[in-house]
This record gives structure tokens, C-alpha cells and sequence, in this order.
């Protein structure tokens, strides 16, 4: 499933979701990765990370990044899906 993700806590978010749809605790991923737990719960909650955890914990997940133009939007559109 794709997942859109357009600030931090959102990214965040989906990394967490997908880390435990993988059976992993973020122990388990901070191990993987030879980074702390703390550094897995600071890059899920939004509040911090580096380019290379992220992308390490991307590899680890099995998860990869597409970059593509922001949807356009209107707040009406977004009334709709909640």
C-alpha cells in the first residue's frame, strides 16, 4: 500500500506502521541498523533523524522513497475523506 507522507510526524507515522506490520520492535530495528532504540522512536515521533537513518531504516523495512508533485488539493476535498 502506498502511504503519503508530507511533514515529519506523518512520515513518521508510516514507519512506525510499517515497522510493526514487520514483527519488529523499534529494539529490533535499532539493532538492524546499528542505531539505538531512542533514535528509532525520535525518527518515528518526528522529532529528529539524519538522512542516512532514515534511509537505513528504509532498507531495513523493505521501503524505498518516490518522489513525485504534490496533489492538489482543496480543503473541501479533504472534508471528504474524513
Amino acid at each position: 500500500m502506498d502511504q503519503s507522507s508530507r511533514t515529519p510526524i506523518q512520515l513518521g507515522a508510516a514507519l512506525r506502521r510499517y515497522r510493526k506490520t514487520s514483527k519488529m520492535t523499534q529494539g529490533g530495528l535499532g539493532a538492524a541498523i546499528n542505531k539505538r532504540q531512542a533514535t528509532i522512536s525520535a525518527l518515528e515521533s518526528g522529532e529528529g533523524g539524519t538522512l542516512e537513518t532514515l534511509f537505513a531504516v528504509l532498507a531495513a523495512l523493505e521501503l524505498e522513497i518516490v518522489i513525485r508533485p504534490r496533489a492538489k488539493t482543496s480543503l473541501e476535498d479533504l472534508g471528504e475523506v474524513f
